[in-house]
């Protein structure tokens, strides 16, 4: 039995249809091009809108960022939000001790709103930051930030603790009165 070949004009690509493939939409289908993260960085590396240069004493100076997905907040290829694919972000969520855990998802680059795979945590902070371990570095995600990952939680742990307001303190010592008129 011998094959028909492929009709070489479809009906819907006749001049009357306006040349027309309707599988094939401009734009449709197509994905972003991928570019490496270190090329990435090297370009926004010292110039980007999440810059902070703090100067110092002489010629010291550190540089920070202010990027969401930055966990020490330093401007650093390896801590970069912006130029790695697998970011982890660690914030505060309400006034109650819950803490928001946030990791980027890898092949929602070009999708914006769904980038981010979000979890509440409202634990204890040790479960918590097994949690996080789990999330972080025993799923093989980004085994070199677990200890940046813990030491982000541990800080936004404690930062929402209102010191007690109890009776304040007197002043022991006498008190001189001069009573020379």
């Amino acid at each position: 039995m011998q094959h028909k070949p492929f009709p070489r004009f479809h009906p819907l690509n006749t001049p009357r249809h306006g040349f027309i493939n309707r599988n094939k939409q401009q734009g449709a289908g197509k994905e972003m091009a991928t570019v490496p993260g270190q090329l990435i960085w090297e370009m926004v590396k010292k110039n980007n809108s999440f810059l902070v240069k703090e100067f110092g004493n002489g010629t010291a100076s550190v540089q920070f960022s202010k990027e969401s997905n930055n966990l020490y907040n330093l401007n650093s290829y390896k801590h970069s939000g912006l130029a790695n694919k697998k970011t982890v972000t660690i914030q505060p969520e309400g006034k109650d001790r819950s803490v928001l855990l946030a990791t980027t998802k890898t092949k929602k680059q070009n999708k914006p709103a769904a980038l981010l795979h979000k979890s509440l945590m409202k634990k204890e902070f040790r479960r918590m930051a097994n949690a996080v371990a789990n999330q972080v570095a025993d799923n093989y995600y980004r085994p070199d930030l677990k200890k940046a990952a813990l030491a982000r939680l541990s800080a936004v742990h404690r930062s929402p603790k209102v010191s007690k307001s109890g009776v304040k303190k007197r002043n022991r010592q006498a008190v001189r009165v001069s009573s020379r008129k």
